[in-house]
């Protein structure tokens, strides 16, 4: 599990399935950051990991401080579902 910082908006939802590199993810919580006040272009934050963390996410088993986060573009991001 890791934390996804995009710079742009890339239309993600809950749920999403996306796909950065080489390998495919889903979206477990998207946080818009920016609409209104901030820089020019949305930052979403993304909680993303594979369908086994699912389960450690919903029965909020980590801790959010200590995920790695990786700070992307949007146009790096490819949405598979």
């Amino acid at each position: 599990m890791k934390r996804l910082l995009i710079n742009g908006d890339a239309d993600l939802k809950k749920g999403t399935k996306i796909e950065y590199g080489d390998v495919e993810l889903i979206c477990f919580s998207v946080t818009r950051n920016g609409d209104y006040h901030g820089p020019r272009r949305v930052q979403l934050s993304c909680i993303v990991g594979d369908v086994n963390e699912y389960s450690t996410f919903i029965e909020e088993a980590y801790i959010p401080h200590f995920l790695e986060t990786k700070s992307i573009e949007s146009e790096d991001v490819k949405i598979v579902i």
